[in-house]
């Protein structure tokens, strides 16, 4: 058997390896084992006379010594690699040589060389004798003022609606009479007792007048028309109906202790204006003789009822109204009352404007 002398402080361990597993909760543990397990190699060391170590596994003293610094050593390595800690500071890694090459100090960077002086420069020597080359003209690089710049071409504008234009920018004219239809409805007026009397054509411009005009004075006999009223023989004649089929035998029921009628109060008839008189917008019938304005009904006796706001009045003068009102509808195609707006709470407003299909607006 071969046998080799050591020091007594050292031993050489060889063709051996060991892992321990340790858990987190025995971490104290395993220190006091490793103090304990270091005392008793010291402890053997001092006992031996040389130290000599003979590799036989059958030797049960030497077998004894090699476990227990088997242990020892792995012990005090996990303990080393356990206390192990990262630096405080990572290394920054070196620049590549190409990046490095790349950016010049900034000692080495070149400065441009300055711009000599206007009045430093040297100029070329002309000479008499030989004649001086053209020079193209520098361009004109100066900012163009506002007031240089050309004006901006104005935006095109659509016509404007009928809402939006005046009576001059309507452009219209006046609307032609037959002469068969006029002369079939002054036969009906005379037939009715109607006073009035032909005038001659009216033209006041913009579309404004009555090509075949009559003057009324008295709307039915014995009842005056005042003022006097100008407009279309339709009208008159609607008016005429209206009053004799539905205002008269209204009157004699809701005011039967105030008489007859004897004078319808018109506000307007032929006047040249847009509605409501606004200074923009559509046409006003009245600007065509085809409208009137109904103000009051006065009597034999008593006072005159007047046009206002009376749908929330429930005494017989309320339903004359009411009533008066309704029925217009079947002889004008428009009838606006005192409810229908602001512009007609003192009034009605009746006229003959012809709609598609025959459709009337009453309100």
């Amino acid at each position: 058997m071969f046998r080799r002398k050591i020091p007594p402080s050292f031993c050489r361990i060889k063709n051996m390896s060991f892992v321990v597993n340790i858990s987190h909760r025995r971490y104290l543990d395993l220190f006091n084992h490793v103090y304990a397990t270091l005392a008793n190699v010291a402890k053997l060391q001092r006992n031996m006379q040389p130290c000599v170590l003979i590799l036989h596994e059958k030797t049960t003293q030497d077998g004894l010594v090699r476990k227990t610094l088997a242990i020892a050593m792995s012990l005090v390595c996990l303990a080393l690699l356990t206390s192990a800690r990262l630096p405080v500071q990572a290394p920054v890694p070196l620049p590549k040589p190409a990046e490095a090459s790349e950016a010049p100090a900034s000692g080495d960077v070149p400065k441009p060389e300055q711009k000599p002086e206007s009045g430093s420069e040297k100029k070329p020597e002309t000479r008499s004798d030989v004649p001086a080359e053209p020079q193209p003209a520098a361009p004109d690089t100066a900012t163009p003022t506002p007031e240089d710049k050309p004006a901006a071409p104005a935006e095109k504008q659509g016509p404007k609606l009928p809402s939006q234009q005046t009576l001059e920018e309507q452009h219209l004219t006046i609307a032609p009479e037959s002469e068969a239809d006029h002369s079939e409805c002054v036969k009906e007026l005379q037939s009715l007792g109607v006073v009035f009397q032909d005038i001659s054509r009216i033209d006041d411009g913009n579309g404004c007048g009555i090509d075949k005009p009559i003057k009324v004075s008295e709307v039915l006999p014995g009842i005056k028309l005042k003022p006097d009223a100008v407009f279309r023989c339709p009208v008159a004649l609607a008016l005429a109906r209206w009053m004799k089929e539905t205002v008269i035998p209204a009157a004699r029921v809701a005011a039967a202790d105030q008489g007859a009628i004897t004078t319808v109060n018109q506000a307007s008839s032929y006047i040249c204006r847009l509605r409501n008189s606004a200074e923009t917008g559509k046409v006003s019938e009245h600007a065509r003789g085809n409208a009137v304005d109904i103000a009051s009904f006065s009597f034999e006796k008593g006072e005159d009822i007047a046009v206002k706001p009376r749908r929330e009045d429930s005494t017989l003068i309320g339903a004359f109204q009411r009533t008066v009102s309704a029925a217009g509808c079947l002889y004008f195609t428009t009838v606006l009352d005192p409810e229908s707006d602001a512009a007609h709470e003192t009034h009605f407003h009746l006229d003959v404007l012809e709609r598609k299909g025959g459709y009337r607006y009453c309100h």
